[in-house]
């Protein structure tokens, strides 16, 4: 039973009661009844609006994902190294940018000795350091996000 319908059955409950309409009890009653009436409309309005717009929340969020795949160009068989992958690629894609499954590219450096665009995933910039796939050069990350802030300061106050 909705909330609209309950309201209706009380409403009915108090005209069988048979109430005598100039008393302030039946006065009350009424009001109260009213009020049970309209919350229950706007309530079902509210869910039918709460409905609609999950709805159109699930069809932007589809949308996005397309766009995500188009734009980006990724997809199940795809490593983010921009080599496309067939059925059956194990073990990384055979392409040497150490890139292993479907782990996507989250960044990307240039060799200071080759420049060689390289992509790097998480897992490499955790390693803190790599070979560069180009000329074979040892390349070190450092992240020392402390340091950053104090040398820009000391950089304004000179």
């Amino acid at each position: 039973m909705t909330n609209s319908e309950r309201a209706s059955y009380i409403k009915g409950l108090m005209e069988g009661m048979e109430l005598d309409p100039k008393a302030k009890e039946t006065k009350l009653f009424n009001a109260i009844v009213e009020l049970l009436d309209d919350l229950s409309v706007s309530v079902e309005e509210l869910e039918d609006g709460y409905d609609e717009l999950c709805e159109q929340v699930d069809e932007i969020d589809q949308d996005l994902g397309s766009l995500e795949e188009d734009f980006y160009g990724l997809d199940e068989e795809d490593c983010g190294c921009s080599h496309h992958h067939h059925h059956g690629d194990e073990g990384g894609c055979g392409c040497g940018c150490h890139h292993h499954g479907h782990e996507a590219a989250i960044f990307e450096a240039i060799c200071p000795s080759c420049g060689k665009n390289i992509e790097l995933t998480d897992e490499m910039l955790e390693a803190e350091k790599m070979i560069c796939p180009g000329c074979g050069e040892t390349l070190e990350f450092d992240f020392d996000e402390e340091d950053e802030p104090e040398e820009e300061s000391q950089e304004t106050e000179e």
